[in-house]
């Protein structure tokens, strides 16, 4: 089976896509509510955006006229419920010639802004936001100037704002981060043609580049597949094998973690494909241990943690989350969202700040409860997942929240597992 296209490299590819010369096709870019957002986002900037059809997945084709070839909206830009479109937009439209307005739903709306405006200002943007915070984000186009910058929490959004936002600033601009994070972006600007490089945690892009037209093939989201992976774990007897997922290292510390844990994790048919690493995950059911993830390891985790955590109670030691307070600041307040719904089902919890913890199979199994993802994509696959495994059935309200990164969700589930 297959998973949608990888978010994170289709809102990338898009972007640089559009800054490019000429037409780039896209083949399998994700059906993500998200990633449909950025584009409808850069066709009102102007860009030639047009869906050829399907191979494996959407292909999209997009014609740009260079880094200077954008023209202002008509109307403000909606990026829906997607903080990687706000943010990532936000770095490129800071440079622009031209004024834009970006807003979004009412959870985006309500999701923090700061930590992008404030390296954007240092640049020389002007932005105006909602409490200095929040969206709708009022963005003055400007000449912008390089920068050396230190992010104060590791961050791929913020990084990759502050790296688009130096295509249009004379000179270098370098980010160092305080561990590293996904690198999706500095894939994609090298295969765009741009100068960017990396020493240490440092990376550094140069202003001003010609970019050129691509044919990318963006690989399945492992984050996505992660939760049939979760199925096959709570199901025994299961097998599932996932074909050309991305396996970029700075996201595949979910296999090494759930290999950690006893898990039957392989990989076959590793092979690169436009900058990115692709192969096919195998993975049989297997009593699990569970463990404490924390530290640098969960910024390389941030999207898998949902389904980590929900994996608890069938572990046999239970699972540990620390460090991760920026949980509370995504879709949903996920850290909030995993206590509140796993104690419906039956789990032991203990939250904290940063973090919860999820006691084993010594507790007990899971019941059927009724689910209340708060409208969060990955709660309500999480808790799907959980689901499987419980003693009498489930009800998620508001389920087609997932069509926010995994449309078809539900009926691939429903043919997946073998029992």
């Amino acid at each position: 089976m297959e998973v949608p296209g990888d978010k994170s490299i289709s809102h990338r590819s898009a972007i640089l896509a559009a800054l490019a010369q000429g037409r780039s096709e896209i083949s399998h870019y994700s059906a993500a509510a998200d990633c449909q957002s950025t584009l409808d986002c850069l066709a009102s900037l102007g860009v030639g955006v047009e869906k050829i059809g399907r191979n494996g997945g959407a292909q999209v084709a997009i014609t740009g006229s260079g880094v200077d070839g954008l023209q202002a909206s008509r109307r403000p830009l909606d990026a829906g419920n997607s903080g990687t479109t706000m943010r990532l937009l936000a770095g490129i439209l800071a440079g622009q010639r031209f004024d834009s307005t970006l807003t979004g739903d009412s959870s985006l709306r309500q999701r923090p802004m700061r930590r992008v405006i404030e390296p954007l200002e240092r640049m020389g943007a002007r932005i105006q936001a909602r409490e200095a915070n929040f969206a709708p984000l009022e963005i003055k186009g400007t000449a912008l100037k390089p920068i050396q910058y230190t992010l104060p929490v590791a961050s791929a959004q913020v990084k990759s704002a502050v790296l688009l936002a130096g295509l249009f600033a004379e000179g270098e601009t370098s980010i160092e981060e305080p561990v590293p994070t996904r690198d999706h972006t500095e894939v994609a600007l090298q295969e765009f043609g741009a100068d960017v490089r990396r020493a240490g945690h440092v990376v550094t892009v140069s202003g001003r580049p010609k970019l050129h037209a691509r044919q990318v093939l963006v690989p399945g989201d492992l984050s996505s597949a992660v939760f049939l992976m979760g199925a096959a774990l709570v199901l025994g007897g299961s097998h599932v094998v996932i074909r050309d997922v991305g396996l970029n290292p700075t996201r595949s510390a979910v296999l090494d973690v759930l290999g950690s844990w006893g898990a039957a994790v392989n990989i076959v048919a590793l092979r690169g494909e436009s900058g990115e690493l692709i192969g096919d995950v195998s993975i049989r059911h297997a009593e699990i241990s569970g463990g404490v993830l924390s530290g640098e390891l969960i910024a390389q985790l941030i999207d898998e943690l949902p389904m980590l955590a929900v994996l608890g109670p069938y572990t046999e030691q239970g699972v540990e989350i620390r460090d991760a307070a920026e949980l509370r600041v995504k879709e949903s307040d996920r850290i909030a969202v995993l206590a509140d719904n796993l104690r419906r089902m039956g789990a032991s919890v203990e939250e904290c700040p940063d973090g919860l913890r999820i006691e084993g199979k010594n507790r007990g199994r899971l019941h059927g409860a009724e689910i209340d993802p708060r409208g969060d994509h990955r709660m309500a696959m999480a808790f799907s997942i959980a689901a499987l495994g419980a003693e009498s059935d489930s009800a998620i309200r508001d389920s087609e929240c997932v069509g926010i990164s995994y449309p078809d969700f539900f009926e691939v589930l429903d043919g997946t597992v073998e029992r």
